[in-house]
């Protein structure tokens, strides 16, 4: 079986990789000389060599051109003569049993590399690894965990028809350090899942949690891919936290970097003295500076592969985002450099394989091209993505929401282009950590206008976000509404709560998640055209836009005023006569408007605007979100 699972890792078609190299317990077959007793006379004895199990680690590396390859660790006083490793098959597989470990023991290969020098390594297929500064991997035996989330795995899918509202997030920044130590893993999940339940969010994506050595990287130029990230905790700790995030109705979604890695020499950089890893051409540096994966090789493709997959089977991750995926469609993410054809095969490799082992499991791609099919199924041609960021939704959004009003008639465009092409990919919007960082400002900063304004205004883009079709991602803060850019050494600004005009923002978003949980109009086919209608797309004069969606027994229209104008009365269109009640106005002082709302339910009239059948009249407060949910006649009854 070993073999098989090599010779599928060398031609890169294995997930399973981190079952047959790294470091694992097991038992070990041992040789030992003993005294046996002869028949003819007890009194004597000859010397026999016996063979026995015994519980021990088996290492297993592969390193081409690496030679003189030995296992050093606590256990041997970093002595590179005691443990050698034998080479056990001619491409570069090297393996030795060592009895007597246990868990937390340092460790690190130590071999000449291809140049003739001596140097150190850590694993790279390592379950954990020190806390940084320090640089060694560590034995973890991951077996034997008891989970309780069987009943969530049992109901778990895509969520391609279900509500799926993302809640995106920092573990060491969320709540900051407490008496300058990291929160662990459990110690994160007991504050975070009763505030997630009382927000409404479906699941989580937490930024890379596989062991890093520079914070300010936030964990996308990692060193260990199957090493869990030990600033919060341990493997089991990790799986801890997941199972009590299913246990309560979470999902989780873990952010992944398959494009690029640190250049620590310790780690994969040069890992036998060539590049086993990276590119060996103009290619090798990313344009973040680090090196980039060769996903051309098949190796590095089992590796990656094998990495997202032991997530998977082992801490029961819900779905894999993939970051950077416009580096691996284009070379270099440059377009014009053409496609990157051995890592889009790749690409599809891994969602084949993914899906086929998991059929329950989301990947997601983190992507700011228009490469085509990127979330279409493999056997349409497509990279078979189930769902891809609308990283153009994103910038046309707060683009327009950052505009005067007075030229926003001139920019119409960028609030409705998201509608031409929104069907032919499965889209997620995204208001993600890249959005509040690096002098970019917060959300509430890139809206226009005063005090006031930007906080209408961030009402209305949150309303905006869940009404428009597609999944949806928010970084955490934005519900705070917080003035200050994330900073991944502080906490969040909790005591904003306290003030009434940013506790409304978190109220806003609670009943954006329960209203979108409950109208079937908001989330189920919302992939599908026929669902979706504008109702008032070409008013460029007012800036107002209105649109309804419709699905199974749920009809909503929405109302946006994209000015300051106040309107006592104000006319959209509609295509179904009767009454209209409404069930969110963000001009409502609960949210911390005006409260200029609709209170009674709102019958239609003949003749619309645009050329709709009927009208509906309302009013319509300044840089306003209104939701109006269709009334059935018997239910009015």
């Amino acid at each position: 079986m070993a073999y098989g699972l090599l010779y599928d890792f060398l031609n890169g078609q294995t997930i399973e990789a981190y079952n047959y190299f790294g470091a694992h317990f097991t038992k070990g077959e041992i040789e030992e000389e003993v005294d046996f007793p002869l028949k003819k006379d007890p009194n004597k004895y000859k010397k026999i060599t016996h063979k026995r199990l015994i519980d021990g680690v088996m290492f297993r590396l592969y390193a081409p051109m690496a030679s003189d390859v030995s296992v050093i660790g606590d256990f041997n006083d970093w002595n590179p003569y005691i443990h050698k490793m034998k080479k056990v098959d001619e491409s570069g597989v090297y393996e030795l049993f060592i009895p007597g470990l246990h868990n937390y023991s340092s460790y690190k290969f130590h071999f000449k590399d291809a140049n003739g020098n001596y140097v150190d390594k850590a694993d790279p297929y390592a379950f954990f690894s020190e806390y940084r500064p320090g640089t060694c991997s560590r034995l973890f035996n991951i077996e034997g965990f008891i989970w309780h989330d069987r009943p969530y795995l049992k109901t778990r899918d895509r969520n391609f028809d279900r509500p799926m509202a993302i809640y995106e997030m920092h573990l060491g920044s969320w709540k900051g350090k407490v008496d300058g130590r990291n929160l662990s893993y459990e110690e994160i999940a007991d504050y975070l899942i009763p505030y997630l339940k009382d927000l409404g969010y479906t699941h989580i994506e937490i930024m890379p949690i596989v062991q890093y050595p520079f914070d300010g990287s936030w964990g996308y130029q990692a060193t260990g891919f199957y090493s869990v990230d030990s600033r919060y905790g341990n493997p089991f700790q990790l799986m801890s936290f997941v199972d009590r995030m299913h246990q309560a109705g979470i999902g989780v979604i873990l952010d992944f970097a398959p494009v690029h890695f640190a250049t620590d020499t310790w780690a994969l950089s040069m890992f036998d003295g060539t590049p086993m890893y990276e590119y060996d051409n103009e290619h090798m540096y990313s344009p973040w500076g680090s090196k980039q994966f060769d996903l051309g090789k098949d190796p590095v493709r089992s590796f990656l592969m094998s990495a997202m997959n032991y997530f998977i089977t082992y801490f029961h991750m819900d779905g894999i985002r993939c970051d950077a995926v416009s580096n691996i469609v284009y070379w270099d993410g440059n377009k014009n450099n053409g496609e990157n054809t051995g890592a889009t095969e790749f690409i599809k490799r891994l969602n084949g394989k993914i899906h086929i082992a998991h059929d329950s499991v989301m990947m997601i791609a983190e992507d700011s091209t228009d490469f085509q099919g990127v979330t279409k199924p493999l056997e349409y041609g497509g990279l078979g993505f189930d769902y891809k960021w609308d990283l153009g939704w994103m910038n046309d959004t707060l683009k327009y929401y950052h505009l005067d009003p007075v030229y926003k008639k001139y920019e119409h465009n960028k609030l409705t282009f998201s509608m031409a092409y929104f069907f032919s990919e499965n889209f997620l919007l995204p208001l993600s950590h890249d959005e509040v960082v690096h002098g970019k400002g917060t959300i509430l900063n890139k809206m226009w206008g005063d005090y006031y304004n930007k906080f209408a205004l961030v009402r209305n883009l949150y309303v905006y976000q869940y009404a428009h079709p597609g999944k949806k991602l928010s970084f955490m803060g934005n519900e705070l509404a917080s003035w200050d850019e994330w900073d991944e050494n502080k906490s969040l600004p909790w005591e904003l709560k306290k003030f009434p005009k940013h506790d409304s923002i978190y109220h806003l978003i609670k009943d954006l998640n329960r209203i979108y949980k409950d109208e079937a109009a908001m989330h189920f086919e919302e992939y599908n055209p026929v669902h979706f209608n504008w109702l008032m797309v070409d008013n460029s004069n007012d800036s107002v836009f209105a649109f309804e969606r419709r699905a199974l027994d749920s009809h909503l229209v929405f109302i946006f005023n994209m000015t300051p104008n106040y309107y006592e009365y104000y006319s959209v269109g509609a295509t179904r006569e009767g009454v209209y009640e409404e069930i969110l106005n963000t001009d409502k002082d609960i949210y911390g408007g005006s409260n200029a709302y609709n209170g009674l339910n709102i019958t239609t009239e003949p003749y619309g605007p645009e050329n709709k059948p009927y009208k509906l009249t309302v009013k319509l407060a300044a840089f306003s979100a209104i939701i109006l949910r269709y009334i059935d006649k018997k239910d009015e009854e």
